[in-house]
């Protein structure tokens, strides 16, 4: 079983032993739980390229605005703890909010304009609660290397450009998005979906092979192939409505004429839930 910990004290002396006692590097995957074959891919990454792997288990309130989630996001740290210990995961960090956010907490993190677009839009200071956390976390862990899905786009973009512009000493590596076998991206709040739901929810990853034909036929205008993605999502009897459908390149600049290596961004409702994913274009 994974040692766990919860005060950022007992971690951090933890770590140094194993740092600067034993010389071992430090891989770092930061969750907020309930972890499934998504999670499972950045944790088999880190366990390949560190000698130790820490997983943190925290549900960060900050990212959540006041009608989202929150209180319903689906928790289970004795589960996750299991799927730990049977990848091997050398720590587990689940504190409670108060280690994380001390009273009299005042310093935020926020990174322009990138937090501004797509779900920032939508989702308005979401990236300043994701980027405040995960600097608190790296500050904690100290890792060599931290695991983020391309699942979340845009704040794996955004990560990468903090660590980039405050010169963290830590390595980000991205890890491709893992899929169900029909092809829906893997994610905690898959539980929300009925079967009827999760039948409609596949428009998503489909609407990426439409663009992917459209592409393949010679069909090179954002605007054409974001309109048939939609037109083709909305057909489907679950789909509540679409945040937006873009196309950017991989630094998430609008783009009027698709290219090989150009990003497809969506966030769809499907009945109560709202779901992100991503496609990287590949014709």
């Amino acid at each position: 079983m994974p040692l766990l910990f919860r005060k950022v004290r007992d971690l951090r002396n933890h770590l140094r032993s194993l740092r600067c006692d034993r010389g071992l590097s430090v891989g770092f995957v930061p969750t907020m739980g309930y972890l499934h074959e998504g999670h499972k891919a950045l944790i088999r990454r880190s366990r390949v390229q560190n000698d130790v792997t820490v997983v943190s288990i925290y549900v960060n309130p900050t990212q959540f605005g006041p009608s989202e989630d929150y209180d319903r996001y689906p928790r289970d740290l004795e589960r996750d703890m299991a799927v730990c210990e049977e990848l091997g995961v050398d720590v587990v960090f689940a504190p409670p909010d108060e280690e994380i956010y001390p009273i009299g907490f005042q310093t935020e993190v926020y990174v322009k304009g990138i937090s501004d677009i797509l779900e920032g839009r939508f989702r308005p200071g979401h990236f300043k609660g994701v980027a405040t956390v995960v600097l608190k976390l790296l500050n904690i862990v100290q890792p060599d290397r931290a695991y983020f899905g391309e699942k979340d786009y845009q704040q794996l973009k955004v990560i990468q450009t903090m660590v980039r512009d405050l010169l963290l000493p830590v390595e980000i590596v991205p890890v491709e998005t893992v899929r169900e076998p029909d092809g829906l991206a893997c994610s905690s709040r898959n539980v929300y979906l009925s079967e009827e739901e999760r039948e409609s929810a596949l428009s998503l990853y489909r609407s990426f092979l439409l663009a992917e034909d459209l592409i393949k036929g010679g069909e090179r205008r954002a605007e054409v192939i974001k309109r048939k993605m939609e037109e083709f999502i909305l057909s489907h009897p679950h789909v509540r409505k679409i945040d937006y459908v873009e196309i950017t390149d991989p630094d998430l600049k609008p783009k009027d004429k698709v290219e090989k290596g150009d990003r497809i961004l969506l966030a769809v409702w499907v009945g109560n839930t709202r779901l992100i994913d991503n496609w990287k274009v590949s014709v």
